[in-house]
C-alpha cells in the first residue's frame, strides 16, 4: 500500500513539473506576482495571460509602470530571459519600440473587402511579431478610419473581435484571432501556423480601400 502510495505521488510531481515550468512570471512593484504568459506590449500597456487554477485563464491588463520585471520559462523566446522595466521605463527596448534589427520583412496589402488576406508568413508558437501600418479603408457611408479603427467604437457582437474598435487591423492564426490596431509594439502570438490579416468588420461587401502592413518577424 505504501508503495502504490509514493508511486501516486511521485506521478502527480511529475506531471505537474511542466505546468510549473511553462509559465512566465510578471512581478509586480507592489510585490505580487503573476504567473502565466506575456501576450503582447501595446505602448503603455502590457497584456498577460494569467493562468488560474483547473486550466482557466484571464487576461489581465496593467500599466507597465507598475511592473517590476518579467521572467520568462523559456530561453530564445525572443523576450530573453528577464524583462526588466527600469526606474524610467528605458529597460523596456530600445531602437524603435524595441525592434530587433535584422528581422525579416514582408509587406501586404489588406483590403477591406476581403475577409481574410494571406500575409504569406509562418511563424511558430511564442515568436514575436512587429507590425507597421498605413492607409485608410472606407466602411459604409461617410465611415474612414486607418489602421487604429473607429474611435469610441460600441461592442458589437458580430464582428470578429466584439470588443474592439471597428474596422482596425486585425490578425489571425489557426483560430486565434488578435488585435494589431495602429501599434507597432512587439506582440507575442500565442499559436503557431500560417498568418492573416483583416480589418473589424462584419460586413465587407460597402468597403473600400486598403491598409498597407509591413510584418516583421
Amino acid at each position: 500500500m505504501a508503495s502504490t502510495s509514493r508511486l501516486i505521488t511521485t506521478a502527480a510531481l511529475v506531471l505537474s513539473v511542466p505546468l510549473t515550468l511553462a509559465a512566465d512570471t510578471l512581478y509586480l512593484r507592489n510585490g505580487s506576482r503573476i504567473q502565466g504568459e506575456l501576450v503582447a506590449v501595446r505602448g503603455g500597456t502590457i497584456e498577460f495571460e494569467e493562468r488560474r487554477g483547473f486550466g482557466g485563464s484571464r487576461t489581465v491588463r496593467i500599466d507597465r509602470d507598475e511592473v517590476d520585471r518579467i521572467e520568462f520559462d523559456r530561453s530564445g523566446g525572443g523576450w530573453g530571459s528577464n524583462w526588466g522595466g527600469g526606474g524610467n521605463g528605458s529597460g523596456w527596448g530600445g531602437g524603435d519600440n524595441g525592434r530587433p534589427n535584422g528581422m525579416r520583412e514582408r509587406h501586404v496589402n489588406v483590403s477591406a473587402t476581403s475577409g481574410w488576406t494571406d500575409a504569406g508568413v509562418q511563424v511558430r508558437a511564442g515568436q514575436l511579431l512587429y507590425f507597421e501600418a498605413s492607409g485608410q479603408v472606407r466602411w459604409g457611408r461617410d465611415r474612414r478610419d486607418g489602421p487604429e479603427g473607429e474611435r469610441n467604437s460600441p461592442y458589437n457582437q458580430a464582428r470578429p473581435m466584439p470588443n474592439r474598435p471597428g474596422a482596425a487591423l486585425i490578425g489571425r492564426i489557426g483560430d486565434d484571432v488578435f488585435f494589431i490596431g495602429d501599434s507597432r509594439d512587439a506582440i507575442r502570438v500565442r499559436t503557431g501556423g500560417q498568418l492573416y490579416l483583416g480589418v473589424n468588420d462584419e460586413y465587407l461587401e460597402d468597403n473600400s480601400g486598403s491598409f498597407r502592413v509591413t510584418v516583421f518577424y
